[in-house]
């Protein structure tokens, strides 16, 4: 199958089609600065309630007939250009494929090379997020704002979070899991001659959220390091640059004085032992380091996590500082609470959590609500500094492909570090209300994630969608998640080389992810909670249906709330929703009759923790049948905060081949 690389088979469609937008841009832009002027979000509602000379009603006053007369002046070009506009639409392809020209910066094909070298499998993270990159005066109704700015500043924190190298910390202790010790920032170089994790004495089966600055953090971790290229480092593959840190089980877990100090003075080759964990850490400022932009967890903040740890070169002997400054510069963050959430739960086969950062070494992600097509633009001009293949302006416009009119296109943008072989999108037809204005659908995507000894391909399946949103649509939806069987059914047929008798291709994993906007608690879901999907494909998060894991939280925030001091940063809210309490206060939680919409400030008892309408499905039909495919990690992720209403959320899959380390 051939990839889009863009939207029209030809250059002279490409222009006309350029040139009839240009024609309506103007209109469009008008039009959506005018409404957005009537429609604030709470942020701008306190930011003016402290203005005493009321300066942007007066603004309003002045600008609106402006706006009005300007926007009845583009109308006849506007016509114009729809009129040329719609009809290219017939012959626009679905989707667009970008790859990152950067051959510097490529290690798609570096990736491949990894699972014969693996050789008992290998493990594949994915994150879904929705983004609400609708039109600016369109995202207020969703107390969001500066859509344009959002989308870059949504792209800087995936790629930073996913760029960061992979902390894995162990506790030998089977009866506590608590972390008291006052640093625990004994971590260990991405770099150097030996690529393999090694241990400091100092252990919990844990993976922690970290943020890495530096010029050796593989294919493309910021824009810095595209100049800086002073040092040699290792590209980021796999869990090459995961570090290990154990602390030992005496003393229930904890570290004595002695053995913190200790523990310290190995760390740190020069300066004072970090603060206490229970506090915040600020990186010290350096002459050589530089804050970045882009590279903290907020935008007001530096600050990236609540329990934060500087971490330096451990090393065998005198480490030079300049070194340290220049390469080694982490930021980590190990979640206490979280840690002991996990020990309620201890019936569970894998970890799970809310972190702060998106997953390190983040494979694939899938986005929802990219409608805004200059949007789209910026976040995938950021994304490319991590991820080498991308997928976006998926959908159709106009009246082609679909039963009634298209405004938008279906949101949906896929990014991986891994080649994508295949890529086929298909529209839901039975959208109803606002929801039939978009062409909201699933995109199948068939990846070449490694090959074997005997030259066979390694591929997996990803499909993302986004299914009817307005509440009470349950047949509707029904009916979309049957169509999203049906279609990833033919999809597989349809891109499979491989027979039963010589399979060229080995499908190592099949994933669903995206917002289904339903959940699993909601007593009006019911029907959708019993669907058939569910039967042949796994949910981390899910008992059964009506019923959710302990752990498991909601996804989508109340949007009142999103600006309040408690939950604006990804550290705060990071806190509140690790408390009951503060889920109450800041999560949409499942409808019921007996209860009112409004969730602010609520204490009344509550079925489950919120409404988790982001999903990410996995099955074991279907693949090669001597490999065992496992849930290695799932995560709340609350890096996004302030930037969009939803949570994202990421679930790292082990591939295991049963073979025997090489």
């Amino acid at each position: 199958m051939v990839l889009y690389t863009s939207p029209f088979p030809n250059s002279f469609l490409s222009v006309l089609h350029s040139f009839s937008w240009g024609l309506i841009f103007p209109c469009y832009w008008l039009a959506d600065r005018l409404v957005a002027s009537f429609v604030p979000t709470t942020y701008e509602k306190r930011q003016r309630a402290d203005d005493p000379c009321y300066f942007h009603a007066l603004c309003i006053i002045i600008t609106t007939p402006i706006y009005l007369a300007l926007l009845v002046a583009s109308l006849p070009f506007a016509l114009i250009g729809f009129l040329l506009w719609s009809p290219l639409q017939s012959a626009r392809r679905p989707y667009i494929y970008s790859r990152l020209e950067d051959k510097n910066h490529a290690n798609g094909a570096t990736l491949l090379t990894e699972w014969k070298a693996a050789g008992n499998g290998k493990s594949f993270c994915f994150g879904s997020a929705n983004v609400c990159l609708l039109p600016d005066s369109l995202a207020r109704f969703n107390n969001v704002f500066n859509t344009q700015a959002r989308a870059k500043e949504i792209g800087r924190r995936i790629r930073n979070g996913a760029s960061r190298p992979q902390i894995k910390i162990y506790i030998d202790s089977p009866t506590n899991t608590s972390i008291s010790a006052a640093s625990f920032s004994s971590l260990v170089s991405p770099q150097g001659g030996d690529s393999t994790n090694r241990t400091v004495n100092a252990g919990i089966k844990r993976t922690t959220s970290m943020e890495y600055k530096g010029d050796n953090s593989g294919s493309n971790n910021s824009e810095d390091s595209r100049e800086d290229k002073g040092g040699a480092g290792e590209p980021n593959e796999g869990e090459e640059n995961s570090c290990i840190v154990r602390i030992n089980g005496e003393d229930n877990g904890h570290m004595s004085d002695t053995e913190t100090d200790t523990v310290n003075g190995q760390a740190h080759a020069s300066g004072p032992a970090e603060p206490s964990l229970e506090g915040d850490a600020e990186i010290s400022k350096t002459p050589n380091h530089k804050q970045k932009e882009g590279d903290s967890g907020s935008l007001d903040s530096y600050s990236a996590s609540r329990e934060s740890l500087v971490k330096v070169r451990v090393g065998d002997g005198t480490v030079d500082q300049s070194t340290v400054n220049n390469k080694l510069l982490y930021k980590a963050s190990i979640m206490k609470k979280t840690s002991v959430r996990k020990k309620k739960h201890t019936d569970e086969t894998f970890d799970h959590e809310i972190s702060a950062f998106f997953p390190a070494n983040l494979d694939f992600l899938c986005l929802q609500e990219v409608f805004d097509k200059r949007a789209a633009e910026k976040l995938k001009e950021q994304l490319h500094h991590y991820f080498e293949y991308i997928v976006y302006d998926v959908g159709v416009y106009s009246c082609h492909g679909c039963c009634s009119f298209k405004f938008v296109n279906s949101g949906l943008l896929f990014a991986s570090r891994y080649p994508v072989m295949d890529a086929a999108y298909h529209c839901y037809p039975n959208g109803r209300g606002t929801d039939s204005l978009a062409s909201k659908g699933a995109l199948f995507l068939k990846v070449q994630v490694g090959s074997t000894p005997q030259d066979q391909r390694i591929v997996g399946y990803i499909s993302c969608t986004h299914l009817q949103a307005i509440a009470g649509d349950t047949t509707v939806r029904c009916e979309q998640l049957d169509m999203l069987q049906d279609w990833l059914s033919e999809f597989r047929k349809s891109t499979s080389s491989s027979s039963t008798a010589n399979p060229e291709e080995l499908v190592a994993f099949d994933v669903i992810c995206g917002d289904l906007n339903f959940d699993n608690c909601s007593s009006e879901d019911k029907l959708e909670q019993q669907h058939s999907l569910f039967t042949h494909y796994k949910d981390p998060c899910r008992i059964g249906p009506g019923e959710d894991k302990p752990w498991a939280i909601g996804t989508l925030l109340d949007p009142e709330g999103l600006y309040d001091e408690e939950v604006c940063t990804p550290d705060n809210l990071q806190k509140v929703l690790e408390s009951e309490e503060g889920r109450k206060g800041y999560l949409v939680y499942p409808t019921s009759k007996n209860h009112s919409s409004s969730q602010k400030g609520r204490k009344a008892s509550l079925k489950g923790n919120g409404r988790r309408i982001d999903y990410m499905l996995y099955t074991e039909e279907g693949l090669y049948l001597e490999w065992k495919v496992e849930v290695e990690e799932f995560s709340f992720i609350t890096q996004l905060a302030g930037l969009t209403d939803h949570l994202p959320v990421a679930m790292r899959l082990m591939v295991s081949t049963g073979e025997d380390d090489p």
